[in-house]
């Protein structure tokens, strides 16, 4: 009589517990990593869209007011004021790269773009506009901290208040400031929003002017002049009817720069990721080449070159 043999069943030993630990934790790190590249990529790519969107607002609106820009000659009125004019930024801290700009346009929404409309066009073609950039928060009363950003804004005055109030006037920042004054009228007003994140908000005037050369013939210039805080930049740029005035210390003298005259206007601006935005609220720069390089990995630049009206 046969006596059956019976056999325990076996369990996994040791070393196959920790072969098959030592390969679940390489697959779950794989996928980790994968993930997390994944999603830096996204988010990476979502910044940047909304950057791109930013920054395309802005130099869009701009290019259409300097395509249709406004200027007259012989008269001592100004018709263009840009300034560099730092403003305060998180923790305090002054941001050089802001411009302030006023001018004359053939603004094609003049009138709440209802040109044509009766009782509403008034028949005026000159709109005045002005372009700030201000660490706010966009939010009417709005006061918090963490919720401030840089904000551009664009202020359109229509034809018939620019006629009565600011044309004609030395000093256009001050008459502008003056008429549009705070509160719902104001440059900052919140309709005004054209977009934000924008660290830096820069303009170069190509001056195309007569000079001599080395045997003292009149040859044509093109000098690019920046408005901005930097020993090469001009902190002021104007121009009247009895033409363009400046800071600028480069390569042309007050006369030949007086008497030249604008071909085109680069327009410049830097968008800061919101990532980029909450490090400068929270963390502190051992120097400024460390916020230069972090400025340069959490943000996108954007330029265009716009051709103007012959001044």
């Amino acid at each position: 009589m046969k006596i059956p043999v019976t056999t325990k069943n076996r369990g996994f030993t040791l070393i196959e517990l920790l072969v098959a630990m030592a390969i679940t934790t390489i697959i779950v790190t794989v996928l980790v990593s994968i993930t997390a590249l994944s999603l830096d990529t996204w988010n990476r790519s979502r910044s940047e869209i909304r950057a791109a969107r930013q920054g395309k607002a802005m130099i869009d609106s701009m290019a259409q007011d300097l395509e249709s820009l406004v200027l007259r000659k012989g008269n001592n009125f100004e018709w263009l004021n840009a300034q560099s004019k730092p403003i305060e930024g998180p923790k305090g801290e002054d941001n050089p790269n802001a411009v302030e700009i006023f001018f004359f346009s053939a603004a094609t929404d003049r009138y709440n773009g209802q040109i044509g409309v009766t009782d509403v066009d008034k028949g005026g073609d000159v709109s005045s506009i002005a372009y700030q950039l201000r660490y706010k928060d966009p939010i009417p009363n709005g006061t918090s901290d963490k919720a401030k950003t840089f904000v551009l804004y664009r202020k359109i005055v229509n034809p018939d208040r620019t006629f009565t109030s600011l044309l004609g006037q030395n000093k256009l920042d001050t008459a502008f400031v003056t008429l549009t004054g705070t509160g719902d009228d104001a440059v900052e007003a919140v309709e005004n929003f054209v977009c934000e994140n924008v660290y830096q908000f820069t303009v170069t005037f190509h001056v195309e002017t007569t000079v001599l050369d080395a045997s003292n013939k009149p040859v044509t210039k093109v000098v690019p002049i920046s408005v901005g805080q930097d020993a090469k930049q001009a902190k002021e740029f104007f121009i009247t009817g009895n033409g363009i005035t400046s800071t600028y210390t480069g390569d042309l003298t007050a006369d030949q720069l007086k008497s030249g005259r604008i071909t085109t206007v680069e327009v410049s601006l830097t968008v800061i990721t919101d990532f980029g935005l909450s490090q400068m609220r929270n963390r502190t720069f051992s120097s400024p080449e460390d916020f230069d390089e972090f400025i340069g990995k959490n943000s996108y630049q954007y330029s265009k070159m716009i051709a103007v009206p012959g001044s």
